[in-house]
């Protein structure tokens, strides 16, 4: 027997168990549950007025609609989540542009805990002529560390909200609605 063509057939099998083991694992799903997402209260809606907040001093506005996430890990890596926002934006008027840059900020925690990362993205809004806009934005990048493949996704949180201005967190705690 020719010992390269036996290696070369050993080293394929091997690459093949290692290959299925991962679809087992993607088809099985996770060992446990994702991370739980949040979407910070204080930092759920954004709005810009132009003088006293009031309706017709609404320059800019944003919220965050909904969020859906997935997840996966294996053994002892990390977990590799994704995370998609759904944004409503208006513009109101006391506008004094048809686009808006916002931001808004994606933070991984322990549950309860301290923040591991924090990550803040732009989105700029094109309204063109109309008040409300809505985007979908993507995000696959979020990689959370494990000490070992006994930590699972619900010791983590994903929080979401806009960045905001503590006088904008303050109306948001206040529960105003306009």
């Amino acid at each position: 027997m020719n010992i390269l063509p036996a290696a070369a057939l050993f080293a394929a099998l091997a690459a093949a168990g290692c290959a299925s083991d991962r679809a087992r694992a993607e088809r099985e799903g996770n060992p446990a549950p994702c991370p739980n997402i949040v979407v910070l209260q204080d930092a759920a809606r954004i709005i810009d007025f132009d003088g006293e907040q009031a309706i017709e001093n609404i320059a800019y506005s944003g919220e965050i609609v909904d969020v859906t996430s997935t997840c996966r890990y294996f053994e002892d890596e990390p977990i590799e989540a994704g995370v998609t926002i759904d944004f409503a934006f208006g513009k109101g008027p006391k506008a004094e542009a048809n686009e808006k840059m916002f931001a808004y900020f994606v933070a991984v925690t322990r549950k309860d805990m301290e923040v591991i990362t924090k990550k803040e993205f732009p989105v700029e809004v094109k309204f063109g002529d109309r008040p409300v806009e809505t985007a979908s934005i993507d995000i696959d990048e979020i990689v959370i560390p494990r000490a070992n493949d006994n930590v699972s996704g619900v010791n983590f949180e994903i929080i979401i909200g806009f960045s905001v201005t503590p006088e904008q967190a303050i109306f948001n705690r206040s529960g105003k609605s306009l």
